[in-house]
C-alpha cells in the first residue's frame, strides 16, 4: 500500500475546476481527439509520455492514495496503438511513483514521494533503456525545502538542458493553495533554478493552478494544464503558450480548442505533430491524442 503522497491528492478525481466567465483565446492547430489503445492493459492510464525516439509510451496508473501508483510502459505499434509491456522496472517504490519523462540521451526523471518526509524533495532521475531504469537517485538543489511545498510535476526538455517543474503549496487541506511552473537549468551533473524563472513564466502562472508542463525541443512551445478554481463541476483544460526566442517570456496562453472534458497532462511528441494527454471517461482515466 502507498505511503500516501501529496501528489495524489491534487491529481485525484476530486480536483475539478470552475472555469472563469468570458471568452478566452483558443489554439485551433489540432484536429479531432482520438483515443489511444494500450493492448493488454485494462487499468487507469495517466500522465502519458512518448519517448523521444517514439518507441515507448510511459504512464502511471491512477493517482489515488488508496491504491499502488506505479510507472508502466508500452511499446509503439502506431500513433494510436501500443502493446503493454508491464511496470517500468527499477523505477517504482512502496511510495507513489509517477510522471515520467526522458530526454534524448535516456535520462529519465520521475516524481516520487518515497523520501519527502526526510528530504522535502520528490524529483528523481535514472537511466532508461528498453523498459528498465537504473541508478535512480534524488535530484538535488531544486526543491524549495519548505514543509508543505511539493514539486508534484516535472518534465525534462528533449535536449536535457532544462527541467520544467511545478511547485505546489499545501497548507493542510487535500488540494494545493497554489501551483506554478518553474524552470531549472542543468549545470554539469546538477540542476539549479533559473534566476529568470518567474519572468519566463509571468504570462503562464496565475492565481489559478498551472501544472503538467510539456515543452518542445527548441524550448519555444509550452503546453500545460490549468485549473481556474477548485470545486464546481467544470473540468481542467489544456493550454498552449509560445515565445519567439529562449530569452523571452512565454506568451499569453491559448486553450487548445480540440481538447475538451476532464483532461490533464499534455505530452508533446518529438516531431511536435502529436499531443497526448489523459481524459476521465466513465470514472476511468484513458489516453487520447490530437494531431496537427
Amino acid at each position: 500500500m502507498k505511503t500516501a503522497g501529496l501528489l495524489c491528492l491534487l491529481l485525484a478525481v476530486g480536483c475539478s475546476a470552475q472555469r472563469s466567465a468570458g471568452p478566452e483565446a483558443q489554439y485551433a492547430g489540432f484536429g479531432a481527439p482520438q483515443r489511444v489503445a494500450i493492448r493488454g492493459y485494462g487499468g487507469d492510464a495517466m500522465e502519458p509520455f512518448i519517448t523521444r525516439d517514439g518507441r515507448y509510451l510511459l504512464f502511471n496508473n491512477r493517482n489515488d492514495p488508496r491504491i499502488d501508483t506505479n510507472l508502466h510502459y508500452a511499446e509503439r505499434v502506431d500513433d494510436l496503438t501500443f502493446d503493454y509491456r508491464g511496470e517500468l522496472k527499477g523505477a517504482n517504490s512502496p511510495a507513489l511513483d509517477a510522471v515520467a519523462s526522458v530526454d534524448r540521451d535516456g535520462n529519465l526523471f520521475l516524481i516520487s514521494t518515497r523520501s519527502y518526509a526526510q528530504t522535502l524533495s520528490t524529483v528523481y532521475r535514472g537511466r532508461f533503456q528498453a523498459g528498465a531504469v537504473t541508478g535512480v537517485d534524488l535530484v538535488q538543489d531544486i526543491s524549495l525545502h519548505r514543509p508543505g511545498m511539493v514539486i508534484f510535476d516535472a518534465e525534462i526538455s528533449p535536449g536535457g538542458e532544462v527541467l520544467f517543474l511545478v511547485d505546489g503549496e499545501f497548507t493542510g487541506g487535500p488540494n494545493p493553495q497554489s501551483a506554478d511552473i518553474a524552470v531549472a537549468i542543468r549545470e554539469g551533473a546538477r540542476f539549479r533554478r533559473h534566476p529568470a524563472s518567474s519572468e519566463f513564466m509571468r504570462n503562464v502562472n496565475t492565481a489559478a493552478l498551472e501544472y503538467a508542463p510539456s515543452v518542445s525541443a527548441d524550448l519555444l512551445e509550452l503546453f500545460f494544464t490549468r485549473l481556474t478554481s477548485l470545486g464546481g463541476s467544470a473540468a481542467p483544460a489544456i493550454y498552449r503558450s509560445h515565445r519567439g526566442s529562449r530569452d523571452e517570456p512565454f506568451g499569453v496562453p491559448e486553450r487548445v480548442a480540440a481538447i475538451t472534458g476532464f483532461v490533464e497532462a499534455p505530452s508533446l511528441s518529438a516531431d511536435r505533430r502529436s499531443l497526448y494527454y489523459h481524459r476521465l471517461e466513465d470514472n476511468r482515466f484513458v489516453i487520447y491524442r490530437v494531431a496537427r
